[in-house]
């Protein structure tokens, strides 16, 4: 039995590595953006949604699962799109008082809140060597964006926005643990998103962004956002959280600044800091804790 459990986490850890690699690509298609950010939100999910749905319409299985959704399942749904939808706004709005950096930190705080949240409502056991991969992890994103972080009043309310989006965000991976253990990835998915881009076309309209005019290079950003980051990235979270924690999968989204670096390196030329990486490989040490510990333990005994 313990081979069988041991063989099953490595799976789970192999498609949580590729999904955060796909994650990774998120920052740099919304450089390549010209789009509002809400808007850039808005048709991510939408098209995520969009390309989801024939999986949903033309499976029977699907359209009957999606059918008998009770009260209770509808509300926990559409809950997880409007807080996916909060933390967008939330993230994307921090942006504009603090910097980029400070504000990925900030949201890369997220384990923390699932940690908490985990053990407050699921009375889930939080393992000593989880807790210490956990602080190293996000010490090493704190080393990549100390630089940036900066004290007037206008960064604090924006650091204090991307703080509050990590608790946001680990709340609507939560929900997700809980609804995916009697609900199917394709329709929790396909009904979360699309109520999630519904609240960010609310969101986009009341802001008075722009929805169309924009370059060839920008509607491909949102199509790379959908397709590699959401459907490649969150869309694997979200089929993974039937078999593993929220905590496990926002720690794993720690290793997205990893990703993204190296990419920015590779496709757009950045280059890799001293301070970056150390971060980066403060960083894997953390996740190194977090993930292996266990298994190591495990096959110890």
């Amino acid at each position: 039995m313990r081979c069988i459990k041991t063989s099953s986490g490595v799976k789970n850890y192999i498609a949580l590595f590729f999904g955060v690699a796909a994650l990774s690509t998120s920052a740099i298609f919304v450089k390549l953006s010209t789009a509002p950010s809400p808007v850039t939100a808005f048709y991510r999910l939408l098209f995520t949604a969009l390309a989801l749905l024939p999986f949903l319409v033309f499976s029977e299985r699907n359209r009957r699962e999606f059918a008998s959704f009770d009260r209770r399942q509808v509300s926990s749904i559409v809950l997880s799109g409007l807080l996916l939808a909060v933390h967008y706004t939330m993230w994307f709005e921090s942006l504009r008082f603090t910097s980029v950096s400070s504000s990925t930190v900030l949201v890369s705080m997220q384990p923390l809140f699932s940690l908490l949240w985990g053990f407050l409502f699921l009375g889930e056991k939080v393992r000593p060597s989880a807790v210490a991969g956990c602080l190293i992890a996000i010490a090493g994103s704190a080393v990549i964006g100390w630089g940036d972080f900066a004290v007037r009043s206008a960064a604090l309310f924006g650091d204090l926005l991307a703080l509050s989006s990590a608790g946001v965000i680990s709340l609507y991976f939560l929900i997700g643990q809980v609804t995916r253990k009697n609900t199917g990835v394709i329709a929790y998915s396909v009904f979360s998103y699309f109520s999630s881009a519904a609240f960010l076309l609310v969101y986009a309209l009341v802001s008075k962004n722009p929805l169309s005019g924009f370059p060839a290079l920008t509607w491909c950003s949102f199509l790379g956002l959908a397709f590699l980051s959401t459907i490649g990235g969150q869309f694997v979270f979200n089929l993974l959280l039937k078999d593993i924690s929220a905590t496990m999968v926002s720690m794993g989204i720690l290793g997205e600044p990893v990703g993204t670096c190296i990419l920015a390196f590779l496709i757009l030329k950045e280059t890799i800091a001293p301070r970056q990486f150390a971060g980066i490989v403060i960083i894997m040490l953390g996740l190194s804790l977090y993930f292996f510990y266990p298994l190591v333990k495990e096959r110890g005994h």
